[in-house]
């Protein structure tokens, strides 16, 4: 069964991942975000790359965007089940999320003019999400790949 969110929800839920200065400061933006999945843009710049011979984007900004949708979904997902508490209540266990593990597998180098890290839940319990994430150039080439273990309360 598919939950849908309200408007003000999935508001609240971008909000938090945008208050982050270094989202901000990677230029990190949404691009699709639904109870779902979770998806974020970069644009490629100058201040991004990571192999100034070939041009390539650096790998700590493409774990970085990783663990942003990764934790994005973990928080969406956690959400999705404290429905029943007092919106109170619910804040402030999601405000405990945090990265507990990450892994990145990088497959092919950071080329691309735009990029797309998306995330999706594996599983999740009462305080452990578990992630799925892609990071793709903007001709679809699947770049890296990892999965996000989460605190989720």
């Amino acid at each position: 069964m598919k939950t849908e969110f309200t408007e003000t929800e999935l508001n609240l839920a971008l909000n938090f991942m945008n208050q982050i200065p270094f989202n901000q400061h990677i230029g990190l933006e949404v691009h699709r975000f639904d109870a779902d999945e979770a998806v974020f843009k970069i644009n490629m710049r100058k201040e991004l790359v990571g192999n100034w011979l070939q041009g390539i984007l650096h790998g700590g900004v493409i774990a970085s965007a990783l663990d942003v949708a990764g934790g994005t979904a973990a928080l969406v997902g956690a959400y999705k089940q404290r429905l029943d508490l007092p919106q109170e209540e619910r804040a402030k266990s999601l405000a405990k999320l945090g990265t507990i593990d990450m892994r990145v597998d990088y497959l092919r180098p950071g080329k691309g003019k735009e990029f797309f890290a998306s995330a999706t839940i594996l599983r999740i319990g009462s305080k452990v999400a578990v992630t799925r994430m892609e990071f793709r150039n903007e001709e679809d080439e699947l770049l890296a790949v990892g999965t996000g273990t989460y605190m989720c309360g």
